[in-house]
């Protein structure tokens, strides 16, 4: 095949996708009675479910039903999130809630199983407190974790199976990336401390940039949220912290009370500067978890928000939302080459931060200082 038959067939696979995905869309969009909201949508799309959504919408919507685990007045309560429909059923008495209590199991004051009639009135016995369900983050989760340990395990094999040879395959994928975080993160920051505190922060580096990339992937098993879920960037972030506490040594606790370098004044009378450094160590941690959780969030919103102008044009014509689909498209592909590299930088930026407040704690002098 030439250049030029291989540059057709491209732009000929290139239009009929594009035909494909957006021909359907558009004229349920049109046909439909009730008009496309781009919030609903939105947010359903960025927030965590009881189900992993494929594709469709409503009745025909492919989703993958996940298992709803409940601990209600002392007895375990189980089944599919299937059986609630998308929320639009009960099953046993149990309901996803509204309103107030949306995102959380309810039980209802009848054992009703059935469709939900819109705006018809269901009272609420009370809600289910007690939920572990497996919901589309939790599920991400177990899949990342997998994923990681069937990642490195393959690369420690390699390692024992050729200690002295050159990498390949994945260990040469892996191994450039461990050496760079060794060298210009983890040993600057840590110093003689480095050793002890690489396998956490090797962890954390590939835990976050794995679930980043996951995010960018629209079909299963990616396109889950997860580290755009502030639950979970707080939990890193409330795990960083506990590790920096308890690896924090005398001197560190010295510094935050006296801290040299600070006119006297500032400390007696009033502690200000030991009250602005004892804050400090709580805000370090509440930024970690802002910043990743804003960044991977806001670039998913502005994503959906591209797509979602097809479908508020194309209700009002199709032939205006095919054009508006044209610029949405290429705003999406560079939203996605711009997520891509927030991914790597979000990973690198919480892995570095973790090991400058861990190495800080330590007391390593060739720790960087922080601009605060």
């Amino acid at each position: 095949m030439n250049c030029k038959n291989y540059k057709f067939t491209v732009l000929t696979f290139v239009i009929a996708a594009f035909l494909v995905l957006f021909s359907n869309p558009l004229s349920a969009a049109k046909s439909d009675d009730k008009p496309f909201d781009a919030g609903p949508f939105i947010i359903e799309h960025v927030t965590d479910s009881y189900g992993w959504h494929i594709c469709g919408d409503g009745d025909k919507s492919v989703t993958i039903p996940l298992p709803i685990i409940l601990v209600d007045n002392g007895h375990l309560v189980t089944f599919m999130s299937n059986k609630l429909h998308h929320g639009e059923a009960a099953y046993n008495g149990y309901a996803m809630g509204w309103g107030e209590q949306k995102g959380a199991i309810v039980k209802l004051q009848d054992d009703y199983t059935g469709h939900l009639e819109e705006g018809s009135e269901y009272a609420v016995d009370h809600v289910c407190k007690f939920n572990i369900s497996i919901t589309k983050n939790v599920c991400a989760l177990f899949i990342s974790l997998i994923l990681i340990s069937w990642i490195f395990l393959a690369v420690a094999k390699s390692y024992k199976r050729r200690p002295n040879e050159a990498p390949r395959g994945m260990q040469a994928l892996v191994e450039p990336v461990i050496v760079f975080l060794q060298d210009e993160v983890i040993n600057p920051s840590l110093g003689h401390h480095a050793e002890k505190y690489t396998p956490y922060l090797l962890t954390l580096f590939f835990f976050i940039l794995l679930n980043n990339l996951m995010g960018l992937i629209p079909i299963f098993p990616g396109g889950a949220n997860l580290t755009g879920n502030i639950a979970v960037t707080g939990i890193l972030a409330l795990i960083t912290f506990f590790v920096t506490q308890f690896s924090a040594g005398k001197e560190y606790w010295v510094d935050i009370v006296n801290t040299p370098g600070v006119p006297w004044w500032l400390k007696i009378p009033l502690p200000i500067m030991p009250f602005v450094e004892l804050m400090g160590v709580f805000t370090k941690p509440f930024v970690l978890m802002v910043r990743l959780f804003a960044n991977i969030t806001a670039g998913h919103i502005i994503v959906l928000g591209f797509i979602s102008l097809i479908f508020i044009f194309g209700q009002m014509a199709p032939a205006i939302g095919y054009g508006v689909s044209v610029v949405s498209v290429f705003f999406y592909i560079f939203m996605g080459c711009l997520e891509l590299l927030v991914a790597f930088i979000q990973a690198f930026v919480f892995t570095l931060l973790s090991a400058i407040y861990i190495g800080m704690a330590c007391g390593n002098e060739e720790t960087p200082e922080i601009v605060k």
